[in-house]
């Protein structure tokens, strides 16, 4: 009875380690964008902010993003009416980090071509993931603020000034332990005005090796009753 009380505890903690963490996101989602790094609008990650401008505008938001996590930013502009342009128009969506450096896309279409009849035009960008430390010369991710670029890149002079609507929305998968690594920042990227990501900027003490830790331990629980159940003497009739 004691050996089935253990496993059965055994199991639960596993259990409760190897379950989603869930993320509360605010309603109240930003409808304005800011025209430059100092002005950018602070966003959660989930959150879809939205914001009225004009072609030609510069339209910058800003959300966190902790070690582990591999954020991927999507933007969605509405066009003026097709009848009031006079051409097709490129627009092209950049993130940068909390010292201002151009990150690179791994994935995703950063820059599309809206043709004169289009009514809308989709951008992603997935950034590589972010680390907890770096050396001062690399390009790496770090953690802290990463700002949103968002503007048109290419269209005719009659058409800057037109209204446009867009849509930004910034995520995050958790790369967990295939990615972990050692070290800290010690302080995020000029985060001041952002809320701390849930897993924390130094990323969570979750990883992949917990997964294989806890699996272990069940195994080897399981092992040792099936072999006590094998190999003890059978209990003598009174």
């Amino acid at each position: 009875m004691r050996m089935k009380r253990a496993l059965t505890a055994v199991l639960l903690a596993g259990a409760a380690l190897l379950a989603p963490a869930t993320t509360a996101v605010a309603d109240d989602a930003p409808n304005e964008a800011g025209t430059a790094f100092r002005t950018a609008v602070a966003i959660e990650q989930g959150q879809k902010a939205t914001a009225n401008g004009s072609t030609g505008d510069y339209l910058y938001w800003q959300f966190p993003a902790g070690a582990g996590q591999r954020p991927t930013v999507k933007a969605t502009v509405t066009l003026p009416d097709a009848a009031t342009r006079s051409g097709a128009a490129t627009w092209r969506l950049d993130v940068y980090d909390g010292l201002r450096r151009r990150q690179a896309c791994t994935a995703g279409e950063q820059a599309a071509t809206a043709g004169q009849q289009a009514a809308t035009v989709a951008l992603t960008c997935t950034l590589r993931t972010v680390r907890p430390w770096s050396e001062r010369w690399s390009n790496d991710p770090l953690p802290g603020a990463y700002y949103v670029r968002l503007t048109v890149t290419d269209a005719p002079d009659r058409d800057l000034g037109l209204p446009v609507k867009a849509e930004v929305q910034a995520t995050s998968e958790d790369m967990g332990g295939a990615h972990a690594e050692g070290g800290e920042l010690g302080k995020p990227l000029h985060a001041a005005a952002l809320a701390e990501p849930d897993s924390g900027w130094n990323g969570s003490w979750w990883s992949g090796r917990w997964g294989w830790t806890v699996g272990g331990a069940v195994l080897c629980a399981l092992a040792a009753i099936g072999g006590y159940k094998l190999t003890r003497h059978p209990h003598r009739r009174s």
